[in-house]
């Protein structure tokens, strides 16, 4: 159980609901095949779109327009977490916010597995370092970036700056004879001595 307790706010003519620590969204992602470029490349797959509310699907075709076909490749959950909000606003900041589709060779007949979606660029890098997955990016449809825009207005805080106080201790007061002429320091014995001192 993610949720300890509910926000709830409005927003326009509909009632939001965002979680304290996370929600979730069922998120379809659809791949479209086209022909490869090269004799030694079959195909190329690349996420094109994504389905949000989306029903369970595998590799359901959706469309076709001579060698391109669309697939519904697989419904993934996408979820938000509020310790991630920087991240989102980050995404959302972007001329185009996108999602992030990750996937890699499949193992078994499938060309791809679809191992999740994500928000948050830095997440997406995180995957795309690594060098195991594909990950691709998918523009946001535009009730998609309203959902995650909530949700970071309700649980967003930028961090808050505080000033250091000075020490009030003045520094240029002298602490038992430190800094005194008058007073012979542990240190003269590997200072040079002054034209003034006489060495015994």
């Amino acid at each position: 159980m993610h949720n300890i307790y509910m926000f709830i706010h409005n927003h326009g003519d509909s009632l939001i609901i965002a979680a304290q620590k996370s929600i979730s969204m069922a998120l379809g992602i659809v791949v479209r095949r086209v022909p490869g470029v090269t004799r030694w490349v079959d195909h190329i797959w690349k996420a094109v779109a994504v389905l949000p509310g989306a029903g369970p699907a595998h590799w359901k075709e959706l469309r076709r327009d001579n060698d391109a076909v669309e697939y519904h490749a697989a419904t993934v959950p996408l979820e938000l977490f509020r310790t991630d909000t920087e991240a989102y606003l980050q995404g959302l900041s972007t001329q185009t916010p996108a999602i992030y589709v990750v996937m890699r060779d499949s193992e078994g007949t499938d060309p791809l597995d679809v191992v999740m979606a994500t928000a948050s660029p830095f997440e997406a890098q995180d995957y795309a370092d690594s060098g195991e997955e594909l990950v691709e990016k998918v523009p946001m449809p535009e009730g998609l970036v309203a959902w995650i825009r909530d949700y970071v207005e309700a649980h967003h805080q930028d961090e808050v700056f505080v000033k250091r106080r000075r020490d009030k201790e003045r520094v240029d007061l002298e602490q038992n004879g430190i800094g005194d002429a008058r007073i012979r320091q542990i240190s003269d014995v590997y200072r040079a001595p002054s034209s003034k001192e006489t060495v015994h």
